[in-house]
């Protein structure tokens, strides 16, 4: 399958794959080095066939080179968040930590709304109010064709005055010589 793994914990009976080693280290806090010297930590929670890895609360590090050789590197470091990292890339992980104990969601903080960012129905799903505004379309006369213009007509638009009639006989098409 070509989908992304993060099947945690592994089901009983799983062959034991390339891909079940890996497994294994899901939710795990773990380094990850890539070839330009960078290195990632954060929560590993998922890859795929091309070992593309997804980390949450991610952490950079990265060596500064100094201009002065006495004072060596410095390492500098920066919060990124949720991270995808191309496989191509990768060149080691090692564990940091385990797993967290507790799966719950943190509290929000002391005095945070609690309803801020939950989601609500908005119209999908629900009949539409008699008289709400905004929902009956554009007032008469703005935006749009007549209801004349609207309205079907048997044959053709207005003007025409009837059905297609045929050249009298010995006519063609126009722009066609006739016929003798």
């Amino acid at each position: 399958s070509s989908g992304i793994n993060a099947e945690w914990p592994l089901r009983p009976g799983m062959p034991a794959g390339r891909s079940s080693k890996i497994q294994q280290h899901l939710n795990y806090r773990m380094r990850v080095s890539l070839q330009d010297g960078r290195q990632f930590v954060g929560s590993f929670l998922a890859f795929d066939k091309h070992m593309n890895l997804v980390l949450g609360d991610c952490e950079e590090f990265r060596k500064i080179r100094q201009k002065t050789a006495k004072t060596g590197d410095k390492e500098e470091k920066r919060a990124l968040g949720l991270v995808l990292l191309r496989g191509e890339n990768l060149v080691s992980m090692t564990v940091e930590g385990p797993p967290p104990q507790n799966t719950r969601q943190r509290a929000p903080p002391r005095g945070a709304q609690q309803n801020l960012g939950a989601a609500k129905a908005a119209g999908r799903g629900m009949p539409p109010q008699p008289g709400a505004p905004g929902l009956q379309g554009p007032m008469q006369g703005v935006g749009g064709p007549s209801p004349a213009m609207m309205a079907p007509n048997r044959f053709g638009p207005p003007g025409y005055g009837g059905p297609p009639r045929m050249p009298p006989m010995g006519m063609g098409p126009p722009g066609m010589r006739p016929r003798f």
